[in-house]
């Protein structure tokens, strides 16, 4: 039986391009059937319906393959499970121009530090993340949905619903807001004024 390579590829968005691995891929030697791609799946998610596809076309003898290590696996236990499935299938894993032979310590030894090294990546990128969110929501960059009425616009509307003359529907089109935006601005101007009624709002508006 003929050995072959079989090509795995993954983007974490939809918005972005799996082409440049596909094309490293190919020219690799991997035939466009045994070319599998998850796209918009994170490494983290073990539940990628292609990286199934491509584990299950690989047979003893095949080789499984990715452009680099953080596309088949971003943590240290996914990557050893992956390792090991393919151990047990005699399948050889080749990342980029290296090939890593599961059943060889020496393979299993280089691929552990590689697997440790994407988890450290993946986690200092979280730990930017979440550092770029903090600090801009200090320097007041993340306040949240930018409200539609201007406070002063919303005190007039909550008037104009308080004096009686007109309904939801009227107040909606005359300040060019939706039926829902009226019954916040009202809910609002209540809970400030610690009244008691408070306006429920429809729930086709929710």
């Amino acid at each position: 039986m003929a050995e072959h390579l079989v090509g795995y590829a993954r983007v974490s968005t939809d918005k972005q391009d799996a082409t440049i691995q596909r094309d490293a891929l190919t020219a690799a030697g991997v035939l466009p059937k045994l070319l599998f791609t998850d796209q918009g799946l994170t490494g983290t998610n073990r539940e990628r319906p292609a990286l199934k596809e491509a584990m299950a076309a690989c047979r003893a003898g095949d080789t499984l393959m990715v452009t680099k290590l953080d596309r088949l696996a971003r943590s240290v236990p996914d990557a050893r499970n992956i390792v090991d499935e393919l151990s047990q299938k005699g399948v050889k894993l080749r990342i980029g121009g290296s090939v890593h032979d599961p059943e060889d310590p020496t393979g299993r030894l280089l691929f552990n530090a590689l697997a440790m090294v994407a988890e450290f990546e993946s986690d200092l990128i979280r730990a930017r993340t979440k550092e770029g969110m903090r600090v801009a929501k200090a320097k007041g960059r993340l306040k949240g949905k930018k409200p539609k009425l201007s406070p002063a616009v919303e005190g007039h509307l909550v008037a104009e619903y308080h004096s009686g003359d007109y309904t939801i529907a009227e107040l909606s089109a005359r300040f060019s807001v939706g039926a829902a935006t009226v019954y916040r601005a009202v809910n609002r101007a209540a809970a400030k004024s610690d009244a008691v009624t408070v306006l429920a709002l429809p729930r086709a508006l929710g």
